[in-house]
């Protein structure tokens, strides 16, 4: 999926992410999914900056037992990080849920160009 990097694109991925995975029945829980699916997208618009015109970019995939979803943006692999929020900061949220859902994830170069942040629910299809 190709989303504008504009707020909208966040629901718009959700959607999409529910429409597309809901045939296969995963055995994951669908709406973890999907919340660390909208905080990369929204990561992706708010620090995924280049000089032109850009697309956000959304794929999932199965390898083997797991899901893989990937989000891509124009941004600087090493603007990716996690971070220790404290109660008042109003962001650095996003990656923190990713790495308390997420059976994996990481951040490296897209390539489209730019970055490619990650994640992966092991078990997501079970035999």
């Amino acid at each position: 999926m190709t989303l504008y990097p504009v707020p909208e694109s966040v629901a718009r991925a959700r959607r999409w992410f529910r429409k597309f995975t809901a045939p296969y029945n995963l055995a994951c829980p669908i709406d973890d999914c999907v919340l660390m699916l909208s905080e990369l997208v929204t990561n992706a618009i708010l620090y995924g900056e280049a000089e032109e015109p850009w697309r956000v970019r959304v794929e999932w995939s199965r390898l083997g037992e797991s899901l893989r979803v990937d989000v891509h943006n124009p941004g600087f692999p090493a603007d990716v990080r996690l971070r220790s929020p404290s109660a008042n900061d109003a962001h650095g949220r996003g990656l923190c849920l990713v790495n308390a859902l997420a059976d994996s994830w990481a951040a490296g170069p897209s390539r489209f160009g730019g970055t490619v942040v990650w994640f992966q629910i092991d078990d997501a299809w079970k035999p």
